[in-house]
């Protein structure tokens, strides 16, 4: 087995500086890192922890790459049920899984992030949360090196799968529920995040059934914020008969919206998360099993790094009515 002193006599550099590497050291110049990191991918060098952990396991190391909000603390929620799915099938199946959060490696290139997932025996990876500015990550899966899951994104190619519910469908059914038990004629919708690829596709569901039914809609991007919600709900709410939300948690900041300003419109989410609950207000919303999500995600991704290509799975969602009486114990 290759020792961490092969790879630094073959560098010719000191131990130490091939385990700054291998960790990511900041105080490392360009030119070292590049040599050192040829080397560990030449020699296949994989460190001892990493070996040692690997040992009794399936096939790898399977990392999670998540993204969490940190201007709010509602939406943890979604990602700690995505871990949850992801460790419990990766328990049964016997793969090793570690969590890597976006801010980990925002501010790296693609020979670094390459480096960083490759020194830590990953083999394939699942993202959770990508959006059309994360440049480095798109290159990684255009690159092949790892096998690659996608969450709520488009990409497929022969390393890579995407696993999504259909979203452009899911906004349409929630919406046209919430439209036909009010007979609403003029739609508030406020989408998400500008860059995000749901945003896209949630949005050309409320198109799709604003001009089926030809309604009016008024479209305001609300940054999957609560507060932003608020503020859109309170300048564009009295003009509409309804508010449409691509989030739960913009929803729930519609709604407080409107019970300030006291005047009925009837809204609705996107999600499903417990948080709706405590609403005050019960709202039809899109009830994505995230632990369901993650799980299929592992298997799919076990399934490319067995040899197999990539494809996109749809996971089915459910229109719910979330109540308090159903999240309290």
């Amino acid at each position: 087995m290759v020792s961490i002193k092969d790879v630094a006599k073959e560098a010719g550099v000191a131990i130490s500086t091939v385990s700054k590497v291998l960790n990511n050291y900041p105080n490392v110049s360009e030119a070292t890192r590049k040599k050192v990191n040829d080397v560990v991918e030449r020699l296949g060098f994989v460190p001892n922890a990493v070996a040692a952990t690997l040992s009794s396991k399936k096939t790898g190391r399977v990392a999670l790459l998540i993204k969490l909000n940190l201007e709010t603390q509602a939406s943890d929620e979604i990602g700690m049920q995505y871990i949850s799915g992801a460790v419990h099938r990766a328990k049964e199946m016997q793969l090793d899984v570690i969590t890597v959060f976006t801010s980990m490696i925002e501010d790296m290139n693609l020979e670094e992030v390459t480096s960083y997932f490759a020194s830590q025996g990953i083999k394939g990876i699942i993202v959770y949360g990508l959006t059309t500015k994360d440049k480095v990550l798109h290159k990684l899966i255009d690159s092949g090196r790892f096998k690659m899951v996608v969450i709520d994104a488009p990409m497929v190619n022969d390393t890579t799968s995407s696993v999504s519910v259909d979203q452009e469908k899911a906004q349409y059914d929630v919406a046209k529920k919430t439209v036909t038990e009010n007979k609403c004629k003029k739609v508030l919708y406020i989408a998400g995040e500008e860059n995000g690829y749901v945003t896209a596709e949630r949005l050309a569901g409320i198109k799709k059934l604003c001009t089926e039914k030809k309604l009016k809609l008024t479209v305001r991007n609300g940054g999957f914020s609560e507060l932003k919600a608020r503020e859109i709900t309170m300048k564009f709410a009295k003009n509409a008969s309804c508010v449409v939300c691509a989030s739960d948690l913009m929803a729930i900041g519609a709604m407080k919206a409107l019970i300030d300003m006291d005047i009925f419109r009837p809204v609705c989410g996107f999600d499903g998360i417990l948080l709706m609950g405590y609403a005050g207000k019960q709202m039809n919303t899109v009830k994505q099993d995230f632990v369901k999500i993650s799980e299929e995600a592992l298997v799919e991704l076990d399934r490319l790094m067995s040899g197999e290509k990539g494809r996109k799975v749809v996971i089915p969602h459910t229109l719910v009515r979330i109540k308090y009486e159903d999240i309290i114990r």
